[in-house]
């Protein structure tokens, strides 16, 4: 798993945004991120983009732990409670794979251990390596 976690340290967005890989292995993964002022939006809770693209990135990580170049084909997230402050964390869990179309769920969650949103994915595998990207 450390050619996985060496691979998404190019992840600049994830980076830029605060976004910590916490653990990885085949089919799972966990982030987290350190609420800061300026996660948040308008009302003060935590951005939805923001929450967003930390299930994203639990989700990536999870897909593409396999070594092979995977990417999301459909997505959607479920919000269920308001995000304020401390640390959330996405832990993203393959439920279903074949050669080319794997399913996961990602459980965002505050550290009061709330529910604070659900996110689905639906991957798709290519033919590439992750190795091949990196040369």
């Amino acid at each position: 798993m450390d050619e996985i976690r060496e691979f998404f340290k190019r992840d600049e967005f994830a980076k830029y945004c605060g976004i910590k890989l916490v653990e990885v292995s085949p089919g799972y993964a966990k982030t987290e991120l350190l609420i800061n002022e300026e996660h948040l939006n308008g009302v003060k809770t935590v951005h939805g983009g923001v929450i967003f693209t930390l299930a994203d990135f639990a989700f990536a990580v999870a897909a593409n732990s396999h070594g092979c170049v995977t990417v999301a084909i459909n997505v959607g997230i479920t919000f269920m409670k308001a995000a304020t402050k401390g640390l959330i964390t996405a832990e993203a869990r393959e439920l279903s794979s074949n050669p080319k179309l794997a399913t996961y769920t990602v459980n965002i969650i505050d550290d009061e251990d709330d529910l604070v949103a659900v996110f689905q994915g639906l991957a798709y595998r290519k033919r590439d390596t992750l190795e091949s990207l990196m040369e």
